[in-house]
């Protein structure tokens, strides 16, 4: 892969009536292509090369030197934004419009760490199970010969995305 940087875009937050109108997997994808704004969340682990389809999410990355923590190893808050992130989205991509999700809980387990000498890594978030009210998801960071780094399960909140109204 020659260019490793992800296409410029504004970093933001989507208005809840633009997200509540689409179907989370277009939501997903319009974020991924630039056409919505990337979450500032993302501004820490500057993603490129995402992709999803429902269900899953791929996002790849490169730890960096202002990855590390005070023990010179990328900190574990690297890994936990990529698995979070990976994972939510899975999630968000199964969606119907007019639906949102939040994290409940998520469990971390890391396996291997990560320095700024790690190259490209890789983040796949999959569903378990989308419901009405709940739904599940695991994700698993490798490097570019497939070793696992770190991997995760969440529970999310699914919730009606609040209409906002105009008043007082």
């Amino acid at each position: 892969m020659d260019d490793q940087t992800a296409p410029t875009s504004e970093y933001g937050v989507t208005p809840p009536e633009v997200a509540a109108s689409m179907a989370g997997i277009d939501f997903v994808r319009a974020i991924f292509a630039g056409e919505l704004p990337t979450p500032p969340i993302m501004q820490t682990i500057e993603p490129f090369d995402s992709t999803a389809e429902p269900g899953v999410v791929v996002i790849h990355s490169i730890p960096a030197f202002r990855h590390y923590n005070p023990i010179g190893s990328v900190h574990g808050g690297y890994a936990a934004t990529l698995l979070d992130s990976a994972m939510g989205l899975a999630i968000h991509s199964m969606l119907p419009a007019g639906t949102g999700y939040t994290t409940l809980e998520f469990k971390v387990s890391f396996i291997k760490g990560m320095s700024k000498e790690s190259g490209i890594v890789r983040t796949e978030g999959r569903t378990l199970s989308v419901g009405r009210r709940a739904a599940t998801a695991e994700a698993r960071i490798t490097d570019a010969s497939g070793r696992l780094l770190a991997h995760a399960t969440t529970t999310c909140l699914v919730f009606e995305i609040p209409k906002e109204t105009k008043g007082t």
